[in-house]
């Protein structure tokens, strides 16, 4: 794929994916013949591209694809959009596919964990020179950049939704053919640069990766996973219609397969009550007194605090598939929309091992049992950051086994005086889902957990 080639990019809506491009499969289609398709489709296109619900197997079909064209005999490059997500494919490949070597690229300051350096066959170096010549070679989005004088004829690029369109367009010219994998109900790319200026633009660089690649490319096959092993079955349906209206999506598990179970008796306090609930349902909405708020509301600070402490004092154990496992506190996460909530929620007093941060931070990652701070939790307005959908998306689709929502009174009525209303831009396509309307769709299910 050349940089001319990429040059014809432009930007897609999340459930648009152009008029020419394959058609999404229906929820009941297998996994595995979907990953055949997508593996026989790689050396028929210069670009494939694969949508993927939270939980549905990013990172294996990432592993499986890389072993595939590792058996190929030709060189693969990977590239990931976090170090953490470098780290994480390099022990998977480790782990899977042991005749395999890997070269971990990295920055000059980055210091390798200790499992990565016990990894046989795994290198790390600074400069693609100090690698050797290894099968594969895997580098966050930012340093492959610095990267020039080789070509790769394979590329595969993790977590695609996550990156940024002009981030793309600077490594395109070293790879031939390329796999996308990402999750297009998640958060667009990070920037801090108002991007107005380019809204419309076919190469708006604050657009996805995915996204641009699309537009001027529409003939790429897309292909969809239709199963979620993450989200259980209370869940999935609830996260596939708020988030994913077009392309739906399955969980993995039936009614009853998970279970979340309180070795001790609560005291009828409200929190007791949420969390029996949600190990009950799997959803709860515990909702405090209507009132406006500061961002960093200390009610809902206390109550979320104190649900993650009497969640670890009542013993919960999971039971699912994969057996039976106490709740410990590095299975339990708290998201919340701003950095200064999650530093009010760490300060509460909980224990260091429970995961407390932010949604963008929070992309990717899995958990038992989270707790969540509504964004839009005491406000007084409903701004596009609050009502962007992949936020919530992220929030409330982290777990495996329950989520509790923490809001105060009042977000439909403070939906209805905002009603989704952003300014129309010509040239950009309209983004599904809405905002709003997936607000509202969440909203509607947790009234009927509401404690």
């Amino acid at each position: 794929m050349t940089e001319q080639a990429v040059g014809r990019l432009a930007g897609r809506a999340v459930g648009d994916a152009g008029p020419d491009a394959a058609p999404a499969p229906e929820p009941a289609a297998s996994p595995e013949q979907v990953i055949r398709n997508v593996l026989a489709d790689l050396p028929r296109h210069r670009g494939v591209v694969v949508d993927s619900p939270p939980g549905a197997g990013k990172s294996t079909l990432v592993v499986r694809a890389a072993a595939h064209i590792a058996e190929t005999g030709e060189p693969l490059m990977i590239v990931a959009q976090t170090n953490e997500q470098v780290d994480d494919l390099v022990s998977r490949l480790c782990e899977r596919h042991p005749q395999l070597t890997v070269g971990r690229l990295s920055a000059s300051g980055y210091v390798a964990p200790r499992r990565m350096l016990e990894l046989p066959g795994v290198t790390v170096g600074t400069r693609v020179q100090d690698l050797g010549d290894p099968d594969i070679v895997i580098a966050t989005a930012d340093k492959w950049a610095w990267i020039a004088g080789r070509t790769w004829p394979w590329a595969i690029v993790d977590e695609a939704y996550q990156m940024r369109s002009d981030k793309l367009l600077r490594i395109a010219a070293l790879f031939d053919r390329a796999l996308f994998v990402g999750d297009p109900g998640q958060l667009d790319p990070f920037s801090i640069v108002d991007g107005d200026r380019w809204s419309g633009l076919s190469w708006d660089p604050l657009q996805s990766a995915v996204s641009v690649l699309l537009r001027h490319n529409p003939d790429l096959p897309v292909h969809r996973l239709p199963v979620s092993w993450r989200l259980p079955a209370s869940a999935a349906p609830v996260v596939s219609r708020a988030f994913y209206p077009f392309t739906g999506f399955r969980s993995g598990t039936g009614p009853g397969e998970r279970r979340l179970e309180l070795a001790t008796g609560g005291m009828g306090t409200v929190h007791d009550r949420a969390l029996e609930e949600a190990a009950r349902s799997g959803w709860a909405l515990l909702e405090l007194p209507n009132r406006h708020s500061v961002r960093t509301d200390g009610e809902a600070v206390q109550a979320v605090a104190l649900l993650a402490e009497r969640l670890l004092q009542r013993g919960a154990v999971a039971g699912s598939e994969q057996g039976e496992r106490p709740v410990t506190a590095d299975r339990i996460a708290v998201g919340a929309a701003h950095r200064d909530q999650v530093a009010a929620i760490r300060n509460a007093g909980l224990p260091p091992e429970i995961t407390v941060d932010t949604a963008n931070r929070l992309q990717g990652r899995e958990y038992d049992v989270t707790i969540v701070l509504h964004p839009l939790s005491g406000r007084r307005d409903a701004t596009a950051f609050h009502l962007e959908s992949g936020r919530l998306c992220v929030l409330a689709s982290r777990h495996r086994h329950a989520c509790v929502v923490v809001a105060r009174a009042g977000i439909a009525e403070l939906l209805d005086a905002h009603p989704s209303a952003e300014p129309v831009q010509l040239g950009v396509p309209v983004k599904f889902p809405d905002g709003w309307e997936a607000n509202q769709s969440v909203l509607d299910h947790l009234a009927a957990h509401r404690v």
